[in-house]
């Protein structure tokens, strides 16, 4: 399996230096193709080139047995189409045998979202503190910009712009994107940013610090918010992404502007934003059928 591992590491180094994937994104590539390592060590095939369509679907059907969902074989087959679109490249094979190969339907889950007076109540922190203090910035500035979990930890100092009220944050496939920043969010770190200088040490360049004085780290993040999550008496198990949910579903229902949304999101494909629509159609035949008098329930 020597051959097909170097090449498996070649193919993880031009997701690295190439296309500057993200830690996080490489360790989910690398972790998927291991099992197709595996089975391909089971089955003795030493080289790329000699896997075929029938193994592929072989593949698909094992991992399924296995308990996998259409969700997660639909990422493994995307990483293994990834990896033969880089060997068909380099010349070391002559097809993809995964292109035409499905996944199971994956169930559709729709994000959770909190409602606009649960948010509000979220952000009801008593800046008593300066955790309390950089804790409501953080999560004011998520829910004012829809940041992700990963470009909330990554920002920095510099990329907040204070006069013009908005941040600059490096998305997925490190794709930088400036977005507004709403006037409670930037009341928020404005507080914030004057208790900083008791945590922040030496020349700490990240937005926000833990209590060591570095910058706070994306499990530290998660942690806190569901710390306050409990202690504002909000019901669901909120989490850094629920934020990021509840401020497109808010602004797609205000709004209807679903490409704007797209834009400030981040989402480089229209058809994962749309998903909010569904969102949208939820609340409104919830709101339909509480208050149309056809679509009451008689009592029986």
């Amino acid at each position: 399996m020597s051959d097909a591992a170097e090449w498996l590491r070649r193919f993880e180094e031009h997701l690295r230096t190439e296309r500057r994937l993200s830690p996080h994104t490489l360790s989910a590539y690398g972790r998927d193709l291991s099992h197709l390592l595996t089975f391909c060590r089971q089955r003795a095939i030493t080289q790329w080139d000699r896997l075929t369509v029938q193994d592929v679907r072989t593949y698909v059907a094992w991992r399924h047995r296995l308990g996998l969902d259409g969700r997660s074989l639909q990422r493994e087959l995307s990483a293994i189409r990834g990896l033969f679109a880089f060997l068909l490249r380099e010349g070391v094979v002559l097809n993809n045998p995964a292109v035409h190969v499905p996944a199971p339907k994956a169930q559709r889950r729709l994000p959770k979202a909190l409602d606009v007076d649960e948010a509000a109540r979220l952000m009801e922190v008593a800046t008593d503190s300066v955790l309390a203090c950089r804790d409501k910035a953080l999560m004011e500035l998520m829910y004012s910009s829809g940041l992700r979990l990963a470009e909330l930890a990554g920002l920095d100092l510099r990329d907040v712009d204070r006069q013009d009220g908005s941040v600059r944050v490096t998305g997925k496939g490190a794709k930088t994107r400036v977005v507004p920043v709403g006037r409670h969010a930037l009341a928020a770190l404005e507080v914030w940013l004057a208790q900083r200088t008791h945590l922040a040490v030496g020349e700490e360049r990240a937005l926000f610090v833990s209590r060591q004085g570095r910058r706070l780290s994306r499990r530290a993040i998660q942690a806190r918010m569901r710390q306050w999550g409990i202690k504002q008496g909000i019901a669901p198990h909120v989490h850094p992404h629920m934020l990021r949910h509840s401020f497109a579903s808010h602004l797609l229902e205000s709004s209807g502007d679903l490409r704007a949304v797209q834009e400030l999101l981040g989402h480089a494909d229209i058809a994962t934003t749309q998903v909010y629509t569904h969102l949208d159609f939820q609340h409104l035949a919830k709101v339909y059928d509480q208050a149309h008098p056809r679509a009451r329930r008689r009592k029986e």
